[in-house]
This record gives structure tokens, C-alpha cells and sequence, in this order.
């Protein structure tokens, strides 16, 4: 029997963990839903959410991370761990103290941010901004956290260690599973035999389980920084060459996540002109529920392979560095085309069990996330290709293909609001179509680049006759089967993902040979 491959090895594991943390994520977020409905509370709670989430994600989240990855694969390889540690620290520290101090910006001047035309949420009322404010402040406590938290991530990925950065969002989950049960609601929840406490902090609660979990989140990855080593130095200092190194790869990326969290806020500003209870947190879940199978698949492959990828790129081993990038697409694609149309023909009845919103709720909800599965592919791919520019410290790449996203997302979502608004929250979903147009234009250029071109055509025929054929038994199976709802509907999914199953053969098994 064929041993599996490091990478192959690294992905499963990332993708079970992945698992493990979107199944606790799906928990916690059906406990909210149950307790506030599609009410204005939670739209307020998941709108105050973007502007600290823009933060982390610019300064020590997805910026620095991903860019910062392969400047510490570099010093691993060619500097030895004491260095490495030396320019984590340097860089860390910065990006705390930058992190703070927006912080302090953002919480004095929330209340503009959030009421004026091109602001957040400029279409609800006084006392719904109000307490949107309230609740961005609170936030800002648990972004500085993660801005510690988010950069340890990317310096035990470095060292190839995977197992306590992927453990670290299931504790972020668990300790948001303790706000829904114990800070947010009224009355005490029972389990079995155990009645829990009650705070009766109402939406309030459930920011302050973000800060709780923002704190298991950093304390989980304390032992890998222990078992490899880690230094601290407390030294500020911009002028170091490994700061200014990281930094000339890192601008590109603080662009280009800007822009891409810009579009969360641009959603929910579109969302709060709808007039439309729920929209903004239909979008929320939506995308929630989108992100599971490209979590599991899109975002573990390409996280396992970016050191890899590095290493190659460093040493110009560009055959080596074409074959992963080929079979990563090839896999993507085969996978998650079948897997978008399964889910969007067979659940409407299990959200309709799950989050119990009624069926006005429910079918804004299904409409919203089948409009983000039409997008899967597109975000799974361009995981891989965006890594594949950073791992060869072409940062440029991906900002100009955000840019090109951007200015799509923005143009369909205005016409879908001024044109359509009685559509609602599924119009602005559609509007990620611009991550596909980004994929395509990214992987144009990246075969440029190449002596070799990534070739991945026969994953793309395959995956699209896996999705009819798996899409149209799903459907039939879930419509036709006698017996409840939600039953049948995963009867369907089931047989559908088994006929999918032997058209994609081929291309499943380069998962094994990454």
C-alpha cells in the first residue's frame, strides 16, 4: 500500500480539524439562531462584527499571515530558529501595538462610522445603530487578543506544525458555545439532568463570548510555541532588514485583505437598505454554511502546501512547484463542484429543522446560500492560487486580482439593490460571482509565469457531470422519497455524492498524491 504524503497526510489532518471546528461552529451558530430568530439583535451582533474583523484580518490575521509565512520558511531554512523566532517577535510586536492603537480610533469614532451613507449600517434606525456602536467596542477587545493569536499561527505553520493552529478555532467555538448558553440568554438552559447559570446579558453576552474565545484561541498554541523554542524579544524596531522584508511582501497583502473585508462591509451596507428583517444575518449564515466544504477542502490544501510551495520557490524548483499547484486544482475542482450542487439541491429541510426560522426565514436563507454555492469552486481555487503568488513573494498578483473582484462585487451589488430589492439577500449573495472571474484571471496569469502550464480541463468536465448527475439525483431523491423532510433531503445527498463519486475518481486520487 502507497504511503500518503506529508502534504496529503497534513491536508486530512487539517481537514478533519476543520471539520471538528465547522461542526462546533455550526452548533454555536444554531444555538443564536434559536435563541434571537432573524431579528434586528442578531443582524446587530454579526453587523458589529466587520469593522474588528477588518482589522484583525489587515494587521496580524490574513495579511501578515499568509504573507508572512514564507519570509519565516526562508529564515527556518537558511537562518536557523533563533533568528526566525527574533523576526516573529520584531514583527509581532508591531502589529500588536498598530493593532491597539486602531483599536482606539475605531472605539472613538464608531459612532459616525456606523450612521453615515458610505458607513456600515446607514439604513437602520437610531436606536439599532446605537446599539451596533455598543457592540463593535466590545469587539475591539477580543481583535487585539487576536492579533497576538493570529500571527502564532503562522509562525508554528512555518515550522511545519499544523495541529495547534487548527485546534485553536475549535476553542474559539467552545468558549462562543459558553456565551449561548450562559452569558446571552434570559433563563437558564437545561441539559439532561444539569441546569446551567444564567448572566441574562442578552446580545451583550455574546460579545463577551467572542473575548473568551479570542483568549482559548491564543492559549491553545502556547504549548507549540514551548516545544519549539520561542523567544520573545521585545524589540520595536521598523529598520530591521528582516522587518522591512517582511513588510515589502506584507503592503501588497494589507491592500488586498482590505479590500476583501471592505466587501463584507459593503454586504451588510447593501443588506440595510433592503428593508428586510433577517437579511444581514441570511447573508451571515449563508456564507457560514458556504464556507463549511470550502474550510474543509479549499482552505486545509492550501494551507498545507503555502510552506511547501516556499521551499520550492525558494530553491527555483518550479517542476516540483507546478505539480502541486496542478494536483491542488485538479482535486478543488473535481470536488467541489458536485459537492455546491448536492448541497443546493437537498438543504432547504434540513435549515428549516436547523434554525427553525419559520417559512419565509427558511427560504431567504436556502435562496441566499444556494447563490454562495454557485461561487464554491471559484473560493476553493483561489485559495490555492493566491498562496501560489505569496509562496513565490509576488504579492502584487493577488492585489491587482482583488482589485478586479472588487470593483465586480460593487457594480452588481448597487444594480442588485437598485434594480431588484424585492429579491433581497440573495441578489447581494450573487454578487460573489466576482471570486470566480478573480480565479480565473489569477490562474491566467500564474500559467504565464510558468515554463509549464497547469492544465486542469479534464477536473473541470468531470466535476460539471458530476454536479448535473448528482444534483438531479439529490433533487429527485428528496422530492419523490416517501417520509419527513429533512429524511429524505439527506437520503438524497447521499446517493447523490455516491453517483458523483466514480466520475471523479481520477482526479480524487491525487488528493492522496499531493
Amino acid at each position: 500500500m502507497r504511503k500518503l504524503s506529508h502534504l496529503t497526510r497534513t491536508s486530512l489532518l487539517l481537514g478533519f480539524l476543520f471539520a471538528l471546528d465547522k461542526v462546533i461552529a455550526f452548533g454555536r451558530s444554531i444555538l443564536i439562531a434559536r435563541q434571537y430568530k432573524l431579528t434586528f439583535e442578531l443582524d446587530a451582533f454579526n453587523v458589529a462584527n466587520n469593522l474588528p474583523d477588518l482589522l484583525f484580518a489587515l494587521i496580524s490575521g490574513g495579511a501578515l499571515a499568509m504573507a508572512f509565512i514564507p519570509v519565516l520558511s526562508e529564515y527556518l531554512s537558511t537562518r536557523g530558529q533563533s533568528a526566525t523566532w527574533d523576526l516573529f517577535s520584531r514583527v509581532a510586536n508591531l502589529a500588536f501595538l498598530v493593532t491597539a492603537g486602531l483599536a482606539v480610533v475605531v472605539a472613538i469614532f464608531a459612532d459616525p462610522i456606523v450612521r453615515s451613507q458610505i458607513g456600515i449600517a446607514p439604513g437602520f434606525n437610531q436606536e439599532q445603530q446605537h446599539l451596533i456602536v455598543e457592540l463593535m467596542r466590545l469587539n475591539l477587545i477580543a481583535t487585539c487578543i487576536f492579533s497576538i493569536s493570529g500571527l502564532v499561527m503562522a509562525g508554528l505553520q512555518a515550522n511545519q506544525h499544523f495541529l495547534f493552529p487548527a485546534l485553536a478555532p475549535i476553542l474559539y467555538n467552545l468558549g462562543q458555545i459558553f456565551r449561548a448558553l450562559v452569558l446571552s440568554p434570559s433563563k437558564p438552559y437545561q441539559i439532561g439532568f444539569i441546569k446551567l447559570p444564567s448572566f441574562g446579558l442578552g446580545v451583550h453576552g455574546l460579545v463577551y463570548g467572542v473575548i473568551i474565545g479570542a483568549i482559548l484561541h491564543l492559549s491553545i498554541q502556547i504549548p507549540g510555541l514551548v516545544k519549539y523554542k520561542f523567544h520573545w524579544n521585545p524589540a520595536v524596531d521598523v529598520r530591521n532588514t528582516g522587518v522591512i522584508e517582511v513588510f515589502k511582501v506584507v503592503g501588497p497583502r494589507l491592500l488586498t485583505m482590505f479590500f476583501i473585508q471592505l466587501m463584507f462591509i459593503a454586504r451588510d451596507n447593501f443588506a440595510s437598505r433592503l428593508g428586510q428583517i433577517g437579511a444581514a444575518s441570511s447573508l451571515t449564515y449563508g456564507w457560514m454554511i458556504m464556507q463549511v466544504p470550502e474550510t474543509l477542502i479549499g482552505t486545509a490544501i492550501a494551507t498545507a502546501i503555502l510552506p511547501t510551495l516556499a521551499e520550492h520557490a525558494a530553491r527555483k524548483e518550479w517542476i516540483a512547484f507546478r505539480e502541486i499547484i496542478e494536483k491542488a486544482m485538479r482535486v478543488l475542482i473535481a470536488i467541489t463542484l458536485p459537492i455546491a450542487a448536492v448541497m443546493a439541491a437537498g438543504i432547504k429541510p434540513l435549515l428549516a429543522v436547523a434554525f427553525k426560522f419559520g417559512d419565509t426565514g427558511t427560504n431567504m436563507l436556502t435562496w441566499t446560500l444556494r447563490a454562495y454555492l454557485l461561487v464554491l469552486t471559484g473560493y476553493a481555487i483561489q485559495e490555492v492560487l493566491a498562496r501560489a503568488f505569496y509562496a513565490r513573494k509576488e504579492a502584487m498578483v493577488p492585489l491587482y486580482g482583488v482589485l478586479i473582484r472588487i470593483v465586480s462585487y460593487l457594480s452588481i451589488g448597487l444594480l442588485a439593490v437598485n434594480l431588484f430589492p424585492a429579491v433581497g439577500a440573495p441578489v447581494i449573495a450573487l454578487a460573489e460571482m466576482a471570486i470566480t472571474l478573480e480565479a480565473i484571471i489569477l490562474f491566467v496569469w500564474l500559467n504565464r509565469k510558468m515554463e509549464r502550464k497547469v492544465i486542469a480541463w479534464s477536473a473541470l468536465w468531470r466535476g460539471l457531470l458530476a454536479a448535473i448527475l448528482s444534483g438531479a439525483v439529490t433533487y429527485a431523491v428528496a422530492v419523490y422519497l416517501p417520509g419527513p423532510g429533512y429524511i429524505t433531503a439527506l437520503v438524497g445527498m447521499i446517493i447523490g455524492g455516491v453517483v458523483a463519486l466514480p466520475i471523479i475518481y481520477s482526479e480524487l486520487r491525487l488528493l492522496f498524491q499531493l
